[in-house]
């Protein structure tokens, strides 16, 4: 984790998130006691627990945005869950204990990525090698000599010549009468044996002709070649692993027929370009290099102690108590939940998990309930409350120019690939803030997002005959914007559909 200062971290959120300064507070204060834990003693450090954050707020004013950005700000295991898609266990529904096991799995795919970058390197001249033996085939490397335009080679040996016996044994009588000494200055029959081969000779050849496949690789001149690799069995089963992860949380046990088939089977092959296979073997090279129960292990850590749920939609589970009968309620959900926020331990694929020091967020607009209709045990986990304020006209215009991701320097990247500059104008920032601060107002407020919608049709049209209007820059300003929205808003049942 970054050493990072609560001013530094909200300063880092500030880039990309306008306002909010409370919850971006809040938030900065809970990484930094993380920080601060770390560095008590061991039996001190164990009675510490995170001080989890219940966020309130209307939909699209960052609640989500504020989560996703310190996860990636310390490269912390970070998942968000809609907790409306759980029941209580034994019910249709996912159980609550599957959001530990999806979090340990983004774990595993985010160290996985960290070690392979380490040693992407020597992966990388792992693969050149590999590639450089198929190419090296006798029918392959005729074929790229042929190509290259290479030197030709000079005639084989005729096959009598080849197939001819090598000569018996002299005797020492007569190398004596050849002049063939033994300690003597001559040259011996076995030092003329091992001589180094003349420049015409099959060994010199094949080395010159492995230089010449090998600089044409390096050089990037065979990418679009053809050739078959061989990939081990364990290539084909992580690929279905991670493809069965998502289905299942225990593919052993989903389908043990299939995965007995690929285990026993030893090496596949595949017919791919030079260019896919560099990406293909690195892969599988880096997976070599990597020590995967370190990778499990520094995963768990990160987990235990880095980890970061987003809980969405909490206002949802709002539920009054039954009184008789299986509790299948919004309160069930959170019963459930209780007991994995306050800390337990979680069985997953990869083994144990505590959740004693994993930082949960909570967010609702708790439009029609109150955080204080949530189970009592449920707000004492949740001790900090940060309410989130609605956005302004001013807000929408900050967040249309202002974040480095801004929406105007998406759109203006995008649209100068094809040759055509957007330059938005202040007046047109300003229509554009205003038609969607007067949309959330007759509809659902739906924040920021509204945004995507404005923006979006005000460059339609640009967008689409973009190919035909490269080289001209075309100027965002208020009549711009009005031209296209406006007819929307006055048309008051067409905007409900469009924007």
């Amino acid at each position: 984790m970054k050493d990072l200062t609560p001013q530094a971290i909200v300063r880092e959120l500030d880039r990309y998130i306008i306002g909010q300064q409370r919850a971006k507070r809040a938030v900065a204060v809970a990484l930094r006691n993380r920080q601060r834990r770390m560095k008590l003693a061991e039996d001190l450090r164990a009675e510490v627990t995170p001080k989890n954050i219940l966020m309130i707020g209307p939909t699209g004013v960052g609640k989500t945005e504020i989560a996703r950005r310190i996860a990636r700000l310390i490269s912390a295991p970070f998942i968000k869950v809609e907790v409306t898609k759980f029941t209580q266990v034994g019910y249709v529904g996912r159980d609550v204990e599957s959001i530990v096991r999806d979090l340990m799995d983004t774990a595993i795919h985010l160290v996985q990525e960290e070690k392979e970058g380490e040693v992407h390197q020597e992966a990388e001249q792992r693969a050149q090698d590999r590639i450089l033996t198929y190419l090296l085939a006798p029918k392959t490397a005729r074929e790229i000599e042929a190509t290259l335009g290479g030197n030709e080679e000079a005639p084989e040996e005729p096959e009598r010549a080849r197939l001819e016996p090598a000569p018996a044994p002299v005797g020492k009588a007569a190398r004596r009468n050849a002049g063939v000494e033994t300690g003597g200055a001559l040259m011996t029959a076995a030092a003329a044996q091992v001589a180094p081969a003349r420049k015409d000779s099959p060994r010199a050849r094949g080395a010159a002709r492995k230089q010449r496949i090998a600089e044409a690789l390096a050089n990037h001149l065979l990418e679009e070649r053809m050739i078959e690799i061989e990939l081990e069995s364990d290539d084909a089963l992580g690929s279905m692993m991670d493809f069965m992860t998502t289905i299942s949380d225990d593919p052993v046990e989903m389908m043990p027929g299939f995965l007995t088939t690929s285990l026993n089977g030893h090496k596949r092959t595949r017919r791919v370009s030079v260019r896919d296979a560099r990406r293909i073997l690195a892969q599988e090279e880096a997976h070599k290099l990597i020590d995967f129960d370190r990778v499990i292990e520094e995963s768990t850590r990160r987990v235990e102690e880095n980890g970061i749920v987003f809980l969405d939609e909490m206002d949802k589970i709002v539920g009054s108590k039954v009184d008789m009968g299986p509790d299948v309620s919004g309160e069930g959900v959170q019963r459930d939940l209780l007991p994995i926020v306050e800390g337990s331990t979680v069985m997953t694929r990869f083994g144990p998990v505590k959740t004693d020091h994993v930082l949960w967020i909570a967010a609702g607009a708790f439009h029609k309930n109150k955080p204080s209709d949530l189970i009592p045990e449920i707000q004492g986990r949740f001790p900090l409350r940060v309410e989130l304020e609605s956005l302004t006209e001013s807000d929408y215009k900050a967040i249309l120019a202002q974040p480095e991701n801004a929406l105007t320097r998406q759109y203006a990247a995008l649209l100068q690939t094809e040759g055509v500059e957007l330059q938005f104008r202040e007046d047109g920032l300003d229509a554009m803030a205003r038609y969607a601060r007067l949309m959330n107002e007759r509809m659902e407020n739906i924040g920021a997002r509204r945004l995507h919608t404005i923006i979006e049709k005000v460059v339609e049209e640009v967008s689409f005959n973009a190919t035909e209007m490269t080289g001209q820059t075309i100027q965002i300003d208020a009549r711009f914007v009005e031209e296209r929205i406006g007819p929307i808003i006055a048309d008051e049942d067409l905007g409900r559909y469009i924007l």
